[in-house]
């Protein structure tokens, strides 16, 4: 088996995910090397009032930090971003420069709050075609919309494999809006992850981050 790669570096990675979610991003997570130097956004799917305890399941698996996003933090490169529950999580140019996290209780998108497709809007502006977008497991459509923002930027695509997923119409919606760039296994996305390392530093500060 030829191992994935990536056409170009990426500055920043938006991953949505459902239904089979966490055993999904247990995969894929732990794959990336502490010197990848790049931040990643998840949006996965919660119940409401309670808790999100994602954080603490994933620090001590994960080589990158990890943490619960909150309103007006800096982005750090290296770091591990949940949205929270029932909140939008979208990304945003700081005041001072450089990107921060921006926090909304605007309405449900696709009864979902917490929403793939307003993450991955977001960012598909903020970082254009270092952006890779990445959608996994889930029982609804949210994310096909916003999977297809990041390829309209110029983004790189990826969408696991529906045969893999635990439940497959997430995947599927998003590959019936958008001709994914990758349509990768798990363990293919985390060979994927595994060859980030080899990456500079990067930091984005401006649209599009040219």
């Amino acid at each position: 088996m030829v191992r994935p790669g990536l056409p170009r570096k990426v500055e920043a990675i938006v991953i949505g995910t459902s239904a089979g979610g966490v055993e999904a991003l247990s995969v894929i997570l732990p794959a990336l090397p502490a010197d990848a130097g790049i931040p990643v956004f998840i949006v996965l799917h919660l119940p409401r009032g309670r808790p999100s305890v994602l954080a603490d399941i994933f620090q001590d698996r994960c080589a990158l930090a990890v943490c619960e996003a909150e309103d007006k933090e800096p982005v750090e490169p290296g770091t591990i971003y949940f949205a929270p529950p029932d909140y939008h999580l979208l990304l945003d140019l700081a005041p001072e420069g450089g990107t921060q996290i921006a926090l909304s209780r605007d309405e449900e998108v696709h009864f979902s709050r917490p929403s793939i497709d307003v993450l991955f809007h977001s960012a598909a502006d903020l970082y254009g075609e270092s952006l890779l977008g990445i959608i996994l497991t889930g029982a609804n459509e949210d994310g096909a919309q916003g999977l297809a923002a990041v390829q309209r930027a110029g983004g790189i695509t990826l969408v696991q494999q529906p045969a893999s997923a635990f439940v497959a119409y997430m995947t599927e919606a998003a590959l019936k809006r958008t001709a994914a760039d990758l349509v990768l296994s798990l363990d293919e996305i985390a060979d994927l992850f595994r060859t980030l390392g080899r990456q500079p530093l990067l930091r984005c500060c401006g649209p599009h981050c040219r």
